[in-house]
């Protein structure tokens, strides 16, 4: 890969990790609120309703879950601009055979080809292969 087009990825995939960290930490906020009434400023700790105990529990675990899946990301982010620094970035890592610019463009972090890719999905390479196919 052109070292202009790897300095535009870069810029890039560096816009992307500013975002998931402040998106990480935003959620991090908001996830790990004390309680409604703290929230809020109500002085009374009761709730008005028990459904709002429920509804509480469920945006905390919502978003809970949605902070690992951005960390997750930010995770794949950080590799690919490992892979800038080591001068790889671009190179499948299952083939060693060349990513695509197309698909770098839409996944700029991806570490495989889009061949590499299915297989891995599909459970195609090494012992993973033992692995049974999930549902969709």
């Amino acid at each position: 890969m052109k070292a202009a087009e790897t300095k535009a990825f870069k810029a890039t995939l560096q816009a992307m990790r500013a975002r998931l960290r402040g998106d990480v930490t935003t959620m991090a906020d908001a996830a790990l609120r004390k309680t409604r009434s703290e929230s809020s400023g109500d002085l009374s700790s009761m709730p008005i309703h028990m459904a709002d105990i429920g509804s509480d529990a469920y945006e905390q675990e919502f978003t809970l879950t949605l902070m690992a899946t951005e960390e997750d990301t930010l995770d794949l982010v950080e590799q690919a601009l490992e892979r800038i620094r080591a001068r790889c970035y671009g190179t499948c890592e299952e083939c060693g055979g060349v990513i695509a610019k197309k698909r770098l463009e839409a996944i700029p972090f991806a570490p495989t080809c889009i061949r590499c890719a299915e297989k891995l999905e599909n459970g195609g390479f090494g012992g993973s292969s033992a692995r049974p196919r999930q549902p969709r």
